[in-house]
């Protein structure tokens, strides 16, 4: 099964290479001629959909039905494999205007990079913190528009499956916009990838699970922390049983909620 793993790997990268740029010159070109950058959007989404169909994998939604379309918000998710980008991309509608925080380095790749900044995503400099501010201004002028923020609290990948601490920058922004948190679960995209990893497992169920929204309307900054403890509560019930969190707190909410 390795043997058969590692080959379809190579039809796998090219392909998602040559998707990337057919969709990414699209998006540059169209991005402009719309307002909110919808048909970009959706051209994203449908690439999005495209990478995870060659990639082989079993792609799923569950409760979509908690989305409200006419309203804007901070989408969180766990971070475990590159896969969650295309999986967090392909789940969201593109009515939302989504716009991701995403590392930097993504963004000097030719096509990816140049279509992402066409869409509106923003780049995080998780080297250069000074950048910060400029960050959450940025971020907050994306938020007033009307467009959802999606972001990773915890900032890079996992090694291990394990939730890692959350980043305060999205609580933050969700505070200051009034939106609320959507937390989102991604269960299987670690095993379609693996972090570092190059060979993809074909037939790997990917599911991305939408939580219920969690409000922040009217809430000040003292909130953050326990904003941010319920959030990543949510968020290690929605990625599924895949993986464990070394969070006291956590183990003691799931073993009370299994007995």
């Amino acid at each position: 099964m390795k043997v058969v793993n590692v080959l379809f790997s190579l039809f796998v990268w090219p392909a998602a290479v040559l998707l990337t740029i057919v969709f990414s010159s699209l998006a540059v070109v169209l991005t402009p001629l719309a307002p909110r950058g919808r048909p970009g959007l959706y051209l994203a989404r449908v690439w999005a959909r495209l990478i995870l169909v060659v990639a082989g994998a079993r792609f799923r939604v569950e409760g979509r039905e908690k989305l409200d379309l006419s309203k804007s918000y901070v989408i969180m998710a766990n971070h475990e494999s590159l896969a969650d980008i295309p999986a967090i991309i392909a789940a969201v509608p593109s009515r939302l205007g989504g716009r991701i925080l995403a590392k930097e380095s993504l963004f000097r790749i030719p096509f990816l990079g140049w279509a992402m900044r066409s869409l509106g995503f923003l780049p995080v400099d998780r080297v250069n913190r000074a950048t910060a501010p400029e960050l959450f201004q940025k971020a907050m002028g994306k938020a007033s528009g009307g467009n959802s923020i999606m972001l990773y609290p915890e900032e890079t990948r996992t090694s291990d499956g394990r939730l890692l601490p959350f980043q305060r920058g999205g609580f933050l922004i969700a505070l200051k916009a009034g939106f609320p948190i959507l937390p989102v679960g991604i269960e299987g995209a670690r095993i379609l990838l693996p972090p570092g990893g190059k060979v993809v497992q074909a037939g790997t169920v990917v599911t991305v699970r939408i939580g219920d929204p969690i409000p922040t309307e009217g809430l000040g900054v003292s909130a953050r922390k326990d904003l941010m403890q319920r959030t990543r509560r949510a968020i290690d019930r929605l990625r599924g049983p895949r993986g464990h969190i070394a969070d006291r707190d956590l183990e003691t909410e799931n073993t009370s909620t299994a007995s």
